[in-house]
């Protein structure tokens, strides 16, 4: 098959969509198949576009066997609702041209768009239904609600226009996905059809995150902790939706009862700098820059527990992407969400759920495992059972990549083969 893929992030940016967006199309690369991309410079979560990718002109490049056209975009230094939305815009306005020439010239049976940003995903829809190539959209937030809810854009009359121009965008799609069974409910609440809907979820390596002992090197000379310093780690965007301060709220009261209860904070963003002020003066709190794929597995086993605050504005608008490497650790986490969340059901027994802005809860639950390892050990051993049920990667893409074949064929007016089928099984069966 020939497969577009239309996203705003991509590598070399590590976390996030581009993760996502980059594992994707390469194992789709890797089994045979020409995919294409169409995307911005990377900026996340820095919102910093790298000196080799600045200026204002297109560029074009192949990574592991991906043809990938890059458009200039507008990346603000401070990341307000304002100014994201001119960020996506910018993107929407400058990707125009490669989507529709690409689509026009090169004629993709698959066209894959990925949200954020959504407002980009109107070319590629339109497009897809013009040329008769099967258009995906994939949501991994619902980025109206949540720049509502959750404060990032105040001006209450834009939300009827952008909602009506949701629910357009959203319809206009063959197939629209997402991460999450909650957010399914939301798209079809949004008018999308129930036939048309389907969950992929945020997959992990599972072979490659799995439970171990922690690397006593990684903990003294990248974490400069020892054995006995109970670690409990947030990694991942600082940005303000997580509520990370409540983490500093938390540490601060643990750090006069338990010197041994040691707090990271991995990972970089538009809130990082402000979360640094606030944790001024504690020496239980420390702060990591973002790590590389080969680091990532050893920070999170190096971790006693790990940690998701958020919002409770958020709730169902997002699920945190980092959470299937969490549960693939093998370490009990401990979430901020509601019961009934997308969230609070993901964790089931393999964590702790508090409401969502209880420091006070979190400083409790945190202190709780610090004296257990008995719970410890068995949080973990189910959220690690969580993690291959649901989260392994080979069997999500093989998905995605199944599904896309027999759409590209059902709109041949074929079916696939015997051979086909027993091709994608072999593929599976060694991706694992």
């Amino acid at each position: 098959m020939r497969i577009l893929l239309v996203g705003i992030n991509y590598a070399p940016d590590l976390i996030g969509v581009a993760k996502y967006n980059t594992e994707l199309c390469e194992a789709l690369a890797a089994h045979g198949h020409e995919v294409r991309v169409v995307t911005a410079p990377p900026y996340y979560p820095e919102w910093r576009v790298p000196e080799p990718y600045r200026g204002f002109r297109y560029r074009s490049e192949t990574l592991n066997g991906v043809s990938i056209k890059r458009t200039p975009i507008y990346t603000p230094e401070v990341p307000t609702g304002a100014k994201r939305l001119v960020h996506h815009a910018s993107f929407t306005l400058s990707s125009l041209w490669p989507v529709v020439s690409t689509s026009v010239r090169w004629r993709p049976d698959v066209v894959f768009a990925v949200a954020p940003s959504l407002m980009s995903a109107a070319v590629p829809g339109w497009i897809a239904a013009r040329i008769g190539a099967f258009s995906w959209l994939h949501l991994q937030d619902f980025e109206v609600d949540a720049a509502f809810d959750l404060g990032l854009l105040s001006n209450r009359r834009l939300r009827a226009p952008m909602v009506a121009m949701e629910r357009l965008i959203l319809r206009s799609f063959d197939s629209v996905s997402t991460i999450s069974p909650q957010m399914l409910h939301r798209l079809i609440t949004k008018g999308v059809d129930r036939d048309k809907v389907r969950e992929v979820r945020n997959w992990t390596d599972v072979q490659k995150i799995s439970p171990g002992q922690a690397c006593p090197r990684f903990r003294k000379d990248v974490l400069a902790l020892d054995s006995s310093d109970f670690v409990c780690l947030y990694s991942g965007t600082m940005s303000n939706k997580q509520g990370l301060d409540l983490i500093i709220d938390a540490a601060r009261s643990v750090g006069n009862t338990n010197s041994k209860i040691r707090f990271v904070l991995c990972g970089d963003g538009p809130h990082k700098e402000q979360l640094q002020q606030l944790a001024g003066g504690l020496t239980n709190v420390s702060f990591l820059g973002l790590q590389s794929s080969e680091n990532f597995a050893e920070l999170l086993k190096a971790a006693d527990v790990h940690l998701i605050p958020q919002k409770a504005e958020a709730a169902d608008l997002v699920l945190p992407s980092k959470l299937g490497g969490i549960l693939a650790s093998g370490r009990p986490v401990i979430v901020m969400a509601n019961p009934g969340t997308g969230l609070a059901e993901e964790i089931g027994q393999g964590g702790i759920v508090i409401p969502p802005g209880d420091a006070g809860g979190l400083a409790e639950a945190i202190a709780t495992l610090a004296g257990n390892a008995a719970l410890c050990r068995t949080l973990g051993e189910e959220a690690r059972s969580i993690a291959v049920a649901r989260w392994d990667k080979a069997t999500i893409i093989s998905t995605v990549e199944r599904t896309m074949l027999a759409q590209h064929q059902r709109r041949q007016g074929l079916s696939p083969t015997a051979a086909e089928l027993a091709t994608l099984n072999a593929k599976d069966r060694n991706a694992r």
